[in-house]
């Protein structure tokens, strides 16, 4: 991989190329003003431009319909611009990301971030984490085609390492792309953001050469400046480059079966601060200093599908291996030890079969059975090396296995579910201690009234030992390494309605309303207690934490004196009546020990606690050719119960506008123009660091950003 180039010399160039595509932008989509004039006609199923889609669904799952969401990225327009996962995922209630770039994102589900869900792209898992200061999603939203979130644990598909649910991310492939009867084809795309002098450009070649073979290669390139917040102040990014591949390949052999091979990496190079999730601080040495670093992942994928004439078998395979690095390699001799190299590599399998079992008769009861089994296996390894020397390495692998029956029976649904894990943890966390697991799950739905169901679910929840953060790697050294830690277990359960309702303004409107109450409870909640400084630190031979006024000098993983139980509720509305299209959203979601009262602690500072949040969004296709839409994000503030100082969370009102364009006169043609944070609002988001007090402390995110895209794909 080439070296990138940080000095300032070639900015003029850079700039001067960005403003002829934001040019062509504008003036792309005001020429659309004129050409449509005559275009009036209503366009009955336009796409949508919020995020939901209105669907009926009837006698259907329970956790497919109502406890799963999903962002489309070609039918959400902020997605389609998006820079940052926050882009997008914030849109699904219960759903928000912290981090203001790409190297500090952090997604967070109902409050836990993504060391407590399961993180997959293209089925293969995203485990461990590298530095507290950092996140652990590295992908660039320029690769997916769309977005699956769990809201919750609702299935024991899911398995450990899935406390607060789960994301998966899915690449593009080439059938997304290939037209009907057409054999090769190609997607250029450019997009720039005014803020941060941000350039995207990417290509994309897809093609298939024979009836049964399709292929894929996507190449593409992220500059980006330091960005500015409403005040006018840089946030914490200064210069970045960002590579992205992706190769594809799949072929069919006969009717039944079907193999496919990926290859996807992301890569960020660039000037960050020593802390990304903090403001950098200026000056070489100082506390929250800017330095050059890379973060890069690796992710190969081998799928295997067999789908014969034979509803009892429909088997999906996968084996993957994903590696996840970040190194530092600084000119100052003050910062001797902050030269580092820290890497997680995830390595695994799975195999899952479907069947379908039609008019089976259980305890005379009639129905149909869809019968989910599986085994997965994987292996999550960390390793550290610090001034060129290896400090440490650790590992934990897990096995699993699981069944669950989705039983239908005329308006009613019945789906439980049952899992095996066993899980070998890391040997400088908890001693190499394996836990044996078995947990259960069951859900049910009841259709109430035409398009109309009532749903509740329970699910118990297991999540062993991680692997400690890669930076801290030493092999044991001043770690307590606790042989008594227990796993993290507990449930979680939901109950709610979800309803479509026809014809109430017209005959071809929808109205879909969804509603869920949920509690979460967390036993032996698992935390890391760091040493050094003021921090506490553990006894290095009892584990017992020190005191401010007397640190201990070790650290290591314990489980909390106290059990935590996470409440909320998640509230949705989406209307469509022929061209306009309208959603409505609330999510709440706060967390309590039940002997302290506190909140959940975040490694991000403060705590997990976010504000109630509501969101409205607005869609509208004047034509065939245009779509208008509005986003506007309101959270309220929250003041956490920590033990430390309460500092309120301030409330914060974000508001972005956006439009598209694809021309006929140019058949593949698409352009686009937004304004996100039209008001310039300062503001930091709730799962990001955020300190009220202190701006040093605090991870603003961006001021008002115009960004415009071309795509043409032919």
């Amino acid at each position: 991989m080439r070296e990138v180039e940080l000095s300032k010399s070639s900015k003029p160039a850079k700039l001067s190329s960005r403003l002829t595509v934001l040019s062509m932008g504008v003036a792309a989509v005001l020429w659309s003003q004129g050409s449509q004039a005559a275009s009036t006609a209503a366009v009955k199923d336009m796409p949508s431009t919020t995020l939901q889609t209105i669907t009926v669904t009837a006698n259907s799952s329970v956790r497919d319909s109502v406890q799963e969401d999903s962002v489309y990225i070609d039918d959400y327009t902020p997605a389609a611009q998006a820079s940052h996962l926050s882009d997008f995922l914030d849109v699904i209630p219960g759903v928000e990301v912290g981090g203001t770039s790409s190297v500090n994102q952090r997604v967070r589900v109902r409050g836990l971030d993504d060391t407590n869900l399961k993180v997959t792209i293209d089925g293969a898992r995203q485990e461990g984490a590298m530095f507290y200061h950092m996140g652990d999603v590295t992908i660039d939203p320029d690769l997916l085609k769309q977005a699956d979130v769990s809201v919750g644990n609702n299935s024991v598909t899911l398995g450990n390492d899935a406390i607060g649910g789960g994301v998966a991310f899915e690449t593009v492939d080439a059938a997304d792309l290939l037209k009907p009867g057409q054999k090769v084809g190609a997607k250029l795309h450019a997009g720039y953001g005014s803020n941060n002098d941000e350039l995207l450009t990417s290509a994309t070649v897809y093609g298939a050469p024979t009836e049964n073979v399709d292929l894929l290669a996507y190449y593409g390139k992220r500059d980006a400046n330091a960005g500015e917040d409403g005040k006018g102040r840089e946030i914490q990014t200064q210069d970045s480059e960002g590579e992205n591949i992706l190769l594809k390949a799949g072929a069919y052999i006969g009717d039944d079966h079907h193999v496919g091979a990926g290859f996807s990496r992301t890569e960020n190079e660039g000037l960050f601060p020593l802390r990304p999730d903090f403001p950098a601080s200026s000056g070489v040495g100082s506390w929250n200093e800017i330095l050059p670093q890379k973060v890069k992942r690796d992710t190969y994928t081998l799928d295997y599908s067999y789908n014969p004439v034979n509803r009892l078998i429909d088997v999906d395979t996968n084996v993957y291996q994903t590696e996840t690095s970040i190194s530092r390699d600084t000119d100052y001799t003050e910062n001797l030890g902050y030269d580092w190299e820290a890497g997680v590599k995830t390595t695994g399998a799975k195999i899952q079969n479907t069947s379908i079992i039609d008019d089976a008769i259980i305890a005379g009861i009639t129905g149909t059975h869809k019968l989910i089994a599986g085994v997965e296996h994987y292996k999550k390894e960390s390793e550290m090396a610090r001034d060129s020397a290896k400090t440490g390495t650790d590992e934990a692998k897990n096995t699993s296995v699981y069944l669950e029956d989705q039983w239908q029976m005329g308006k009613l649904t019945l789906t439980p579910g049952i899992r095996y894990d066993r899980y070998e943890s890391p040997e400088f966390v908890s001693a190499g201690k394996t836990y044996d697991n078995v947990v259960g799950a069951l859900a049910a739905s009841y259709e109430i009234a035409p398009r109309t169901q009532v749903f509740a679910s329970y699910t118990q929840l297991f999540n062993g030992p991680d692997l400690s953060q890669a930076i801290f790697n030493q092999d044991g050294e001043d770690t307590y390494v606790n042989n008594d830690l227990k796993a993290e277990e507990g449930s979680n359960a939901e109950v709610g309605m979800a309803t479509t309702l026809r014809g109430l303004t017209s005959a071809d409107d929808a109205l879909r309303l969804s509603a869920k109450y949920f509690e979460t409870n967390i036993e032996n909640y698992l935390e890391f207690v760091r040493a050094g400084g003021s921090r506490t630190g553990l006894n290095c031979s009892t584990g017992k934490p020190g005191t401010t006024d007397s640190p201990e000098t070790c650290q290591g993983v314990i489980n909390k004196d106290e059990d935590f139980k996470i409440k909320g509720v998640e509230l949705a509305a989406d209307y469509k009546i022929d061209n306009f299209n309208m959603g409505l959203s609330y999510a709440r979601a706060r967390s309590k020990g039940e002997n302290t009262g506190y909140n959940i602690a975040s490694v991000s500072g403060s705590s997990s606690e976010s504000g109630d949040k509501y969101m409205v969004n607005l869609g509208y296709a004047p034509t065939d050719t245009t779509e208008l839409g509005w986003r506007s994000t309101y959270v309220a503030s929250v003041t956490p119960n920590t033990s430390g100082d309460d500092i309120e969370k301030p409330n914060y009102d974000v508001h972005d506008i956006f439009m598209s364009y694809t021309p006929t006169q140019v058949e593949g043609l698409k352009a686009t123009l937004g304004v996100y944070n039209i008001f310039d609002e300062t503001y930091a988001s709730h799962a990001s660091r955020n300190n009220a007090l202190d701006d040093n402390y605090t991870d603003f995110e961006m001021g008002r950003n115009i960004k415009t895209s071309l795509t043409y794909q032919f």
